[in-house]
C-alpha cells in the first residue's frame, strides 16, 4: 500500500473544499491510497493494440431516426396550461 498521510488526505479535501475532521482525516488517509494502488494496478495492464471504446457493449443503432413530424396545434399544447397569453404560456415574473 502506498504511504499516504493523513495531512495529504486533508490537503486533497482542501483542495476538493471539503472540511474534514481528525477523524475523517486518519479514516481517508488508507483509503485515498487503497484507491491510489488499485490505479498503479491498472496502469501495468498491457493495454498496446487495444483499441478505445465508446461504449462497452456492442451497441450499434441504438436511437431512433430523427424523422420530421407535424407540431401539436397550439390550443392543444396550451389546453391544460394554467396561464395563457394568446398563444403563448403565461408564467409570473422571475426578475426584478
Amino acid at each position: 500500500m502506498s504511504a499516504l498521510t493523513p495531512e495529504t488526505a486533508r490537503w486533497a479535501a482542501h483542495l476538493a473544499r471539503l472540511a474534514l475532521t481528525e477523524a475523517e482525516a486518519q479514516a481517508l488517509a488508507p483509503q485515498l491510497a487503497s484507491i491510489l494502488d488499485y490505479v498503479d494496478q491498472l496502469r501495468a495492464v498491457p493495454t498496446d493494440g487495444v483499441e478505445p471504446l465508446a461504449h462497452p457493449l456492442d451497441v450499434s443503432h441504438a436511437f431512433r431516426d430523427d424523422v420530421p413530424a407535424p407540431s401539436l396545434p397550439a390550443d392543444d399544447a396550451l389546453a391544460a396550461s394554467p396561464g395563457r397569453s394568446g398563444p403563448y404560456h403565461s408564467v409570473p415574473a422571475v426578475l426584478e
